[in-house]
């Protein structure tokens, strides 16, 4: 048995974010990020339409890049405080991640982090709040998914929350949050969604039901982001869709080491954040390679190559295809093909941020933590020590690994 679980509603296009006063409840929080919300109107807009549902609102402000523990538990507290029964999040990946764990310590106080880190093992939630999220940007799909990461920065690790309960009862896709993104975020949320299907895709959890949204998904991506990139709002309106399609595949498909290896390096070092998306569209490639050792994934990815008329006779010819277009879109989108080019925001620099001698250091450590990864389970291969230190150098230097 299976399942596949999405919210139990989705506004999308233009203007869908006055669906807000469709909501029917007393209190609702707003958790918002950094400030761009608030710079384009966006924020002011929602709590207009909030207290036009005729609820008391109030706003938990600036949760930042990769939330953390602390941030969560302090706005759990506020929740606790003020007792919405609506929690509305809005902004990038991080502020509805972050509200999702919140909104588990809110109607939880007494649960603990480290009871959340084993997938799906969350208490039943809605006792206290339901969940409204509001992507701003096109990337995570965490207004579709049953997913939540967050960073404990003393173990400087990435956690990925994993329970179908913290799943939104209601998205709103309104493309118009996503026309403000900056040049260097489309780049870099966009290949998190290429990332996001073609994982789901692979995915040994993948079934009749998610492999419809991840090719379609694939092919929107694939006919879009770089038009996004340039500046084509019509294009980026679709990408806010493609975004959202490939988290509804992977929410029920799952993901792989890509998001694992990710997660792991992320904040694992002094010199700074690898940004999520950057690092995903920088270890796709090589594990696209790695994967294709099974013979089932090389066909799966095979299936992918044909479906976006990339050109090869072999299953090996369309992989090698498929690889040499992804990163032919790294190249188009600014994003380095290797950490040892990584450089300020992820553009491509002669030296890296992230010290050579202190991620050889961590190597080990890193490798264990990835394989440790919630996402590696569903994985087409699961790798040895040996096999995961080999793939991180590789995506360290940009080698070329026989496995």
């Amino acid at each position: 048995m299976a399942r596949f679980t999405l919210p139990r509603d989705l506004y999308h296009g233009k203007g869908s974010l006055e669906e807000l006063k469709s909501l029917t409840g007393k209190r609702a929080i707003v958790v918002v990020g950094g400030g761009s919300m608030k710079r384009n109107g966006f924020l002011d807009k929602a709590v207009d339409y909030l207290k036009e549902a005729g609820m008391e609102v109030q706003l938990f402000e600036n949760v930042e890049p990769d939330p953390s523990v602390d941030t969560v538990m302090r706005g759990a507290k506020a929740m606790a405080e003020f007792k919405p029964d609506w929690i509305v999040a809005m902004g990038g990946g991080s502020p509805i991640d972050a509200a999702k764990a919140m909104w588990v310590f809110y109607e939880y106080p007494d649960t603990s982090f480290e009871n959340l880190i084993t997938p799906f093992s969350f208490p039943t939630l809605r006792t206290k709040a339901k969940f409204c999220a509001i992507p701003s940007t096109s990337g995570t799909a965490t207004e579709v998914t049953a997913f939540s990461v967050i960073t404990d920065y003393e173990k400087g690790i990435k956690y990925p929350l994993a329970d179908f309960n913290i799943t939104p009862d209601v998205a709103i896709v309104d493309p118009a949050l996503a026309e403000t993104m900056p040049q260097k975020l489309t780049a870099h949320t966009g290949m998190d969604a290429m990332t996001h299907a073609i994982e789901a895709y692979v995915s040994t959890l993948h079934c009749d039901y998610t492999d419809p949204l991840a090719l379609h998904a694939i092919k929107l991506i694939h006919n879009n982001l770089k038009k996004s990139y340039d500046g084509d709002m019509i294009a980026r309106d679709t990408m806010h869709n493609a975004q959202c399609l490939a988290g509804m595949a992977f929410s029920n498909a799952l993901l792989g080491i890509v998001h694992s290896m990710a997660h792991k390096t992320g904040a694992a070092f002094s010199g700074g954040h690898i940004i999520h998306g950057c690092a995903n569209a920088m270890y796709l490639p090589k594990v696209i390679k790695y994967n294709s050792k099974n013979e089932e994934a090389a066909e799966r990815y095979a299936e992918i190559a044909r479906f976006i008329d990339l050109k090869g006779e072999t299953t090996e010819e369309l992989v090698d295809a498929l690889i040499a277009e992804l990163r032919s879109m790294n190249d188009q989108l600014n994003i380095p093909q290797a950490i040892k080019n990584y450089g300020p925001g992820g553009v491509k620099a002669d030296e890296s941020i992230i010290d050579e001698k202190e991620f050889m250091d961590k190597l080990p450590e890193t490798a264990k933590n990835a394989i440790a990864d919630a996402c590696t389970g569903s994985n087409p291969r699961i790798p040895t020590q040996e096999e995961m230190e080999k793939l991180l150098v590789a995506v360290y230097y940009d080698k070329d690994i026989d496995f």
